[in-house]
């Protein structure tokens, strides 16, 4: 078996958390091991003033960023939580990489690229024979990003309005044909 590497691009807001979120469901239902991260909106009163970052397995949480984060890297109107992306996140994917068989990671983006621990945990885990399914931001540009977006052996989906309701589907299609 050779395993599987599947990561989700595309604009803000097309969906890619909501996919990758399904995606590991179907997976799960179909008798996968899934183990890693998601992340999330923090809203308050309909306005975003942050990210979450969750567990899949044991639904830890922690802040990713927030605007009201007193320090840590900036990006845009938010100060990266470097001690969550370590606690939560690094941990998760940590243990994902023993403990599963497909890893979940949402997202390689500015904020999470700022985690020296966190690259080297994501490099870890995409060296690991086990199946990898990702979120890119769409404009990352880190030496990381650029890597998994120019090597041949890595798929790359991109989710639009149009086809995000079936790309958890086509994520699930291409795991199971690695097997």
């Amino acid at each position: 078996m050779k395993p599987c590497r599947v990561f989700l691009t595309g604009q803000p807001g097309s969906g890619k958390t909501t996919a990758i979120t399904k995606a590991a469901e179907l997976l799960r239902v179909q008798g996968f091991k899934i183990a890693g991260i998601v992340t999330n909106e923090i809203r308050e009163n309909g306005v975003r003033v942050g990210f979450s970052i969750e567990d899949l397995i044991t639904k830890r949480t922690g802040t990713l960023a927030h605007v009201q984060q007193m320090e840590g890297p900036r990006v845009g109107k938010y100060r990266v939580n470097l001690s969550d992306i370590q606690r939560v996140a690094v941990e998760s994917i940590r243990r994902a990489i023993t403990e599963s068989d497909v890893i979940v990671v949402d997202e390689l983006g500015p904020m999470e690229l700022n985690s020296e621990p966190f690259i080297q945990e994501v490099q870890t885990a995409l060296a690991a024979p086990k199946h990898f399914v990702g979120t890119i931001h769409r404009h990352a540009s880190h030496p990381l990003v650029r890597g998994i977006k120019s090597n041949l052996n890595y798929q790359i989906l991109e989710v639009t309005m149009e086809n995000r309701n079936r790309i958890p589907r086509s994520v699930v299609e291409k795991v199971q044909s690695a097997m």
